[in-house]
Formats: C-alpha cells, structure tokens, sequence
C-alpha cells in the first residue's frame, strides 16, 4: 500500500502545474520563435543576429517581455513575426525563459 502511495506522489510531483506551464511555454518559444532564436540551453540561434533566449536575461531583466507579448510584439524588421499571446500563454512563456535563465529548462 504504501509503495503505491509513494508511486502515485512520484506522478504527482511530476505533474504540477508549473511544469505543464513551462512545456506550454516551450512549445509557444518553438511554434513563434526557434526559427531564429535558440530556445535552448546550447545551441546558436538559426537566424546569428538572434539572441539565444537563454542569454535575454544578461541584457535586460525578462520580465520586461510581458507586456509585449500580451499586447502584440512589432518590431522594426521585417523577418520578425507579428504575434500576442494570450494572458495564460504569457504566463507559461515567462515560465519558459526564467527556466532557461536558471539553467532548468532541458530540451
């Protein structure tokens, strides 16, 4: 009894919330943006004048994105697509890069 106990807990703690949103926020970074920015941890960027997300958090604090990406991202150039996420998407993309910045984001 107790051994499943402590199975059932194992699937749980895998299961939580923030990793569900974290993997959402993944899959936004690689549907939006891997095909110019390194989402992960060691790769270069496709597209060279693209920062790697996991090097955002070194040329200004991440958080600064939320806005922006709720309202629409516009940029100057053209080859960056025009897009908003949604308040939860948000949330799970910001969960995404701060993985990075820590170094706990594995794919």
């Amino acid at each position: 009894m107790a051994r499943g106990f402590v199975i059932i807990s194992a699937i749980c703690a895998v299961l939580t919330p923030a990793a569900a949103d974290q993997e959402q926020g993944r899959r936004l970074a690689q549907l939006y943006c891997a095909r110019c920015h390194s989402i992960d941890r060691v790769s270069p960027s496709p597209l060279k004048i693209a920062p790697p997300f996991r090097t955002l958090h070194e040329r200004y604090p991440v958080e600064m994105l939320q806005e922006a990406l709720a309202e629409g991202i516009v940029t100057g150039h053209p080859t960056m697509p025009q897009f908003s996420f949604e308040p939860d998407q948000v949330g799970d993309f910001m969960l995404f890069l701060k993985s990075l910045e820590r170094g706990q984001a594995d794919r």
